[in-house]
């Protein structure tokens, strides 16, 4: 452990975590959070507006996280090598385009792109936050930045379930194309305050050399990556066996990428060391899971108070309210204690109970009825992306940061994915509350397994060698 005493940016000396950094972190890495979760009040009307069924409005869904599940991990890369500050600015920059091009949509397929160049553009954001608090880490000498990792779950925890109460105000106040227009302002606060706040060197590990740039991206790599990602996730968007090619397209530039990965001097994904690493692996299983259910709520529960129970798009976002509170109310108290494998067991019990309480709603249920299922999905909310993310924090490679962080996002847009893929199956033409039991039987399951997988994980709840910070998880 270093001198805490160092050197700040500004030639004055410095004991802690740089808190101006705070506002462009927390801003950036909720841009992601923020449309994934608007969106959920907008598939009703945009289908309404635009003359198509939930099975075609699933793809605003499907996009976003298709740009994203790729962008996430490249990205993160190019800030372990560059910096976060450029690639911060040039990605939130694409976000203010992305929503002029969404606010203004004659059609789906507009409005559509709009959302893969949204998905892009919000790729730098959460990546750049892991990777200023692990240079913070490094230039303080603090291990655990105090406080800034529960902060930073806090936030997207906030926005994540805010988003469906905003995005119902909005539509109140001037249409669904109000929801794309948001992110036109939040573009412009974000560039300026990366641009005011974020520090111009680069490198959270490694530094460039223009001769070696073209063998440090590894562009192999990202295309094969590229091209197992993408198959298998326009399979998981329309589940059908007339599809099946996918499959093999996925499976064979699978096979590709893991014997580039692993001949490759610096590899894009460095499988070697992730395949040595179990405790990241079973984080990254059990983020997959534990998102296929968290987002399967949010999109099918919120479509089916819509049209199931017949609640306006403002009040379905009312009725999230009580898992907002609930959640925040989680993660701040949870993010003072120490230990993950509690969280996690607790997250997990919490889905599997929310899910059959689902089971019990029909299209007559009371409103207090859906308020209990917010305020129990309230507490897994709150503390399985509080865990998930500490674990990624103090279990990758820390000249690999960013990437690693990007990479479990990759994972959580994964479970989006499916998710999504299953609320169009089970809902098809209308959001009723027969295809609503039919997906919590579906989350259910979801919610059993990473149960299992937390279970029996003999990974957690080790101590870390040397550390009694109050608000380090107990992973190895």
């Amino acid at each position: 452990m270093t001198d805490q005493k160092t050197e700040g940016r500004g030639g004055t000396a410095t004991t802690g975590f740089d808190r101006r950094l705070l506002p462009p972190m927390m801003l950036g890495s909720v841009l992601n959070p923020v449309n994934s979760t608007i969106i959920a009040v907008t598939l009703v009307p945009v289908g309404d507006a635009l003359g198509v069924p939930p099975s075609q409005t699933a793809w605003l869904v499907s996009a976003l996280y298709l740009a994203t599940a790729l962008g996430q991990p490249v990205v993160g890369r190019l800030i372990d090598i560059f910096g976060p500050r450029r690639l911060f600015l040039v990605s939130t920059s694409l976000v203010g385009v992305a929503g002029v091009v969404g606010t203004l949509a004659p059609n789906l397929g507009v409005l559509i792109a709009s959302r893969v160049l949204l998905g892009f553009g919000t790729c730098a954001g959460y990546p750049a936050a892991m990777a200023l608090l692990r240079s913070e880490a490094k230039r303080t000498g603090q291990d655990s930045p105090s406080g800034v990792l529960t902060a930073l779950a806090v936030a997207n925890q906030t926005i994540a379930v805010i988003g469906p109460l905003l995005g119902g105000l909005l539509i109140g106040l001037g249409g669904w194309r109000a929801t794309f227009a948001l992110n036109v302002p939040l573009a412009v606060a974000a560039v300026l305050l990366g641009l005011l706040r974020l520090p111009k060197e680069a490198g959270t590990g490694e530094s460039p050399q223009r001769g070696r740039l073209a063998a440090r991206l590894d562009l192999p790599g990202m295309a094969l990556f590229a091209a197992m990602l993408v198959s298998l996730l326009l399979f998981l968007m329309n589940l059908h066996l007339r599809d099946w090619y996918l499959l093999v397209i996925a499976a064979a530039a699978s096979a590709a990428f893991a014997a580039r990965e692993l001949r490759a001097p610096t590899p894009f994904i460095d499988l070697r060391v992730l395949g040595g690493n179990t405790p990241l692996l079973a984080t990254y299983g059990r983020a997959l899971v534990a998102y296929v259910v968290a987002y399967s709520f949010l999109y099918g529960f919120t479509q089916w108070t819509q049209e199931g129970s017949g609640l306006s798009p403002s009040h379905a976002g009312l009725v999230q309210i009580p898992m907002f509170l609930v959640a925040i109310g989680v993660s701040i108290v949870s993010g003072r204690h120490n230990g993950v494998r509690g969280k996690l067991l607790v997250g997990a019990f919490g889905q599997v109970v929310a899910c059959a309480v689902m089971l019990t709603l029909t299209g007559d249920s009371p409103v207090w009825m859906l308020i209990l299922v917010a305020l129990i999905f309230g507490v897994p909310q709150g503390l399985n992306s509080l865990a998930l993310q500490n674990s990624v924090y103090f279990q990758a490679d820390p000249e690999r940061t960013a990437s690693s962080a990007g990479l479990l996002r990759t994972f959580a847009y994964v479970g989006s994915m499916v998710a999504s893929s299953a609320t169009a199956t089970s809902f098809g033409q209308r959001a009723d509350t027969g295809g609503m039991h039919h997906l919590a039987w579906f989350m259910l399951g979801a919610g059993v397994l990473c149960l299992l997988l937390t279970v029996f994980d003999r990974t957690l709840g080790r101590a870390r060698d040397g550390d009694t910070s109050a608000d380090t998880p107990q992973v190895p």
